[in-house]
């Protein structure tokens, strides 16, 4: 006798074949959205990791961006790789501080970058900028310098003014002789305040970039914003205590962090890490440390440390390292905030003994 199957065992048998192939089928279409969410996300590439620490940051949610000086690499020895060339070719958007620290980038951006929208955030509206400085112990620098320069906030300069540009403009003005340039100390990051003025340019070139995702940028800049001021003011109480104290570093870096905390810096070994600095300039340094008695020589960890143990042989100065390119820290969104407290507790650590 054949046997049939009842009502409800027919819809059983019907449904189950159905239920187990939802995985299946959803599993490719959670791919593919995935994959189209990526897509519709533009290619952000940026210069340097303190840079890119603010993009990343207003990114987040949305994408990451890409680095150019990855690890332990220094914008002023920097050669462009391959790698970069690509990214610079399929970005939609490109943020650096501009020639005076990133010279290598200029031409490359101007052969590969032209389908980009370029943020030049040395030109970032609001910016503190600080005159290069010369003389005394501070090494003085050769006419038409790639790397610092003489401008300041307020001063009687042609550059003052250049903070209103135009954030996405064509960089290509920078080639002769740098003169728009090369005025001003290119360090600018190492102050809160600045690295303020510079996330407010990159949140409106990812708005004009990606208005999509617009909110979250915005929203990201504001969390942003308001831990940037929290930053300054743990930085402000960790330094207070040896700001009077003076010290000397390898090249001078710090000039924007000095003048946000009233910390006092002698002098500087070199002033660009390109250039060695000669004997007689090395015996200066030595008698400027043996004057000031007990204090710190601070290394960075990107260049030979031979310079600073010459300069305090005999001596009673410690050594210590500070690292304003973050040439020691994973790059991601909260580099900049641990590369800030990182200079502030080594400077505190070693001058507190000093």
């Amino acid at each position: 006798m054949k046997r049939t199957l009842g009502p409800a065992l027919k819809i059983l048998a019907f449904r189950i074949p159905v239920a187990l192939t939802l995985p299946a089928l959803a599993v490719p279409a959670l791919l593919f959205a995935g994959t189209m969410r990526a897509a519709d996300t533009p290619v952000v590439v940026t210069s340097i990791k303190p840079i890119h620490s603010l993009v990343a940051a207003i990114m987040q949610g949305v994408g990451e961006p890409e680095l150019i000086v990855d690890g332990a690499a220094s914008p002023h020895t920097y050669s462009l790789k391959p790698s970069n060339a690509r990214a610079l070719q399929e970005a939609k958007v490109i943020f650096w501080t501009g020639p005076g620290l990133e010279a290598f980038l200029q031409k490359p951006l101007q052969a590969l970058g032209s389908n980009a929208s370029i943020a030049e955030l040395d030109n970032a509206p609001g910016l503190v900028k600080l005159p290069f400085r010369e003389g005394g112990a501070f090494e003085p620098h050769e006419d038409g310098d790639e790397h610092h320069g003489a401008s300041a906030e307020g001063a009687d300069h042609d550059h003052a003014a250049d903070s209103g540009h135009d954030q996405g403009h064509d960089s290509s003005h920078g080639q002769d002789g740098d003169d728009a340039h090369g005025a001003f100390d290119t360090h600018l990051w190492l102050d809160p305040m600045n690295a303020k003025a510079m996330a407010a340019v990159i949140t409106t070139t990812l708005v004009a970039a990606d208005p999509a995702n617009a909110l979250t940028y915005q929203a990201n800049a504001k969390a942003l914003d308001d831990k940037l001021t929290a930053l300054d003011k743990e930085i402000a109480a960790t330094v207070a205590p040896v700001k009077d104290k003076p010290f000397i570093v390898f090249h001078d870096a710090y000039q924007y962090f000095e003048h946000r905390y009233g910390i006092r810096v002698a002098g500087s070994i070199t002033v660009s890490p390109e250039t060695i600095p000669g004997a007689e300039r090395v015996s200066e340094i030595h008698r400027k440390v043996g004057e000031l008695g007990a204090t710190c020589v601070f290394a960075e960890p990107q260049f030979e440390p031979r310079l600073v143990n010459v300069v305090i042989e005999g001596t009673n100065a410690r050594s210590g390292v500070l690292d304003p390119e973050a040439a020691t820290l994973k790059a991601g969104p909260d580099l900049y905030f641990t590369l800030m407290r990182g200079i502030a507790e080594s400077m505190k650590d070693c001058l507190s003994n000093a």
